[in-house]
């Protein structure tokens, strides 16, 4: 995440998820984001980047509402009200460890304007 939380670039940080199978993954990232953030309350992804999309997830006792969309933007939105969302860069599993670090240190740079693209320049 962007230290600051200033939400002022392109991306508010990154995530760099271990598989594409979103029951496994999602819940750390909720848990842990919900630590600095407060409580999420709804969470979107490109459904084709992941494995069984559920409509929602239970984490911590709370229902996590899930929205897709069709698309291949390697991004995750996450709201904490309705006018209060984060958008992460989402760095695909098998992504090497130095290129990973380097997107995920780009995306989570204060005032960035790099695209998802530009990030991860060898995907498809």
């Amino acid at each position: 995440m962007e230290p600051t939380l200033s939400q002022t670039g392109s991306f508010d940080g990154a995530w760099w998820p271990r598989s594409h199978h979103v029951l496994a993954e999602l819940p750390d990232l909720i848990t842990a984001l919900s630590a600095h953030l407060g409580r999420i309350v709804r969470v979107g992804l490109d459904i084709e980047a992941w494995d069984d999309v559920p409509r929602s997830v239970t984490v911590d006792g709370q229902v996590i509402r899930i929205s897709w969309f069709p698309g291949r933007d390697r991004t995750i939105s996450v709201s904490l009200g309705f006018q209060n969302h984060f958008l992460l860069l989402v760095v695909p599993p098998a992504t090497g460890v130095g290129a990973a670090q380097t997107a995920m240190a780009e995306a989570a740079g204060r005032d960035n304007r790099s695209t998802a693209a530009d990030l991860l320049p060898w995907l498809p």
